[in-house]
């Protein structure tokens, strides 16, 4: 070994899901929106001058931090930016997260959380999930130097009550608690009301699930003052122009159209519960999935054999190779036809299967 690799920081990476190019695919193993954004969106940049690119955007970016702040009633202070999701709860991690007490997340949950515990090296403890893959809420009630879960889960899909969101923020005053509701557009009840209350919660969401603007990166936290003040230290002190102004404008631009946002989530879930109905008619098993994807497993033919039999089709769903998750299938919530096209594929496979 050199010398120099000594001092080199080795980690495990998070391995995003496979992006496929070509047209003749059909993509459900990220679990982006099938529908573009919305309308005003594509406006905002048609009239977009590129003159302002030459000049560096707005480190406090203004415009989308307002819009986000009134959509969801609360002051441009509580709100916090980033480059994606994983841009806000990477740099939650690097402010919050500084105890010599283990910070806590399930231990089937998005695998990024233990990326990060390593990468920035935090103690961490994962407490198992239950035998129907739900989060036990009393597991996190012992000492701890944080808190992170998604809600709904991932990649289970399933929802934690807001109750039981509460009880865990509301018994954990001196840690803070961050819920990750990447999916909660697709079901449930927002835990984002309760930071009114709780000064300890950091609700953390990203446009690019029910947005429809993966492409983009934009995500956000809702949060007491004092907390977005100390993410906007570290982000300073590290970055200060993170977010692009293409980002910052048309971000803000899809916040305003409610009803668009509506009625592609709406078709979602409706496409969801359907998914769901044609999924067991086929023999596959499942948690109560409120996400925009359905977490399944066959009663009869492995998961592996099927990931790749779907892939030989240009179908592409996520595949977990690791424990308690290898005989599931994470399969993204696509449009009507693309649904089809998957269980038809299916039927056929599994019919032939069986002779």
């Amino acid at each position: 070994m050199k010398g120099w690799e000594a001092n080199i920081r080795k980690v495990v990476p998070y391995v995003p899901g496979e992006q496929p190019q070509g047209d003749r695919l059909i993509k459900l193993n990220t679990n982006e929106n099938p529908y573009p954004p919305a309308p005003g969106v594509e406006k905002a940049l048609r009239e977009m001058d590129p003159d302002r690119f030459r000049k560096y955007p707005d480190p406090a970016s203004a415009e989308l931090v307002e819009a986000l702040a009134d959509y969801h009633g609360v002051g441009a202070d509580q709100v916090f930016v980033g480059v994606g999701s994983d841009d806000v709860i990477a740099m939650s991690f690097l402010t919050f997260f500084n105890s010599e007490k283990p910070v806590l997340f399930p231990d089937v949950t998005y695998s990024f959380y233990k990326v990060w515990a390593e990468l920035f090296q935090v103690p961490y403890e994962t407490p198992a999930l239950d035998g129907a893959f739900g989060i036990c809420p009393e597991d996190y009630r012992k000492e701890n130097g944080g808190i992170i879960f998604p809600n709904p889960n991932a990649p289970t899909g399933l929802l934690l009550p807001l109750d039981q969101v509460e009880a865990i923020v509301r018994e954990n005053r001196d840690s803070i608690v961050i819920v990750d509701e990447a999916y909660i557009d697709f079901g449930g009840v927002s835990a984002l009301p309760l930071t009114a209350r709780y000064d300890n919660l950091l609700v953390v969401r990203t446009f690019s699930k029910s947005r429809s603007m993966a492409g983009l990166r934009i995500g956000y936290a809702v949060g007491d003052p004092a907390l977005i003040g100390a993410l906007q230290d570290v982000k300073y002190s590290y970055n200060s122009y993170t977010m692009n102004l293409p980002s910052q404008i048309l971000g803000a631009a899809a916040v305003r159209d409610e009803a668009y946002f509506r009625s592609t989530v709406e078709r979602i879930i409706e496409t969801r519960e359907w998914a769901k109905e044609e999924l067991g008619k086929l023999g596959f098993s499942f948690p109560d999935s409120m996400a925009n994807f359905i977490f399944a497993a066959h009663e009869s033919v492995p998961a592996a054999e099927l990931y790749e039999a779907l892939r030989a089709e240009k179908i592409y769903v996520r595949y977990f190779k690791q424990p308690r998750l290898d005989n599931y299938l994470r399969i993204s919530i696509g449009t009507r036809e693309e649904m089809e096209a998957l269980f038809g594929f299916l039927g056929r496979y599994l019919g032939e299967r069986k002779r």
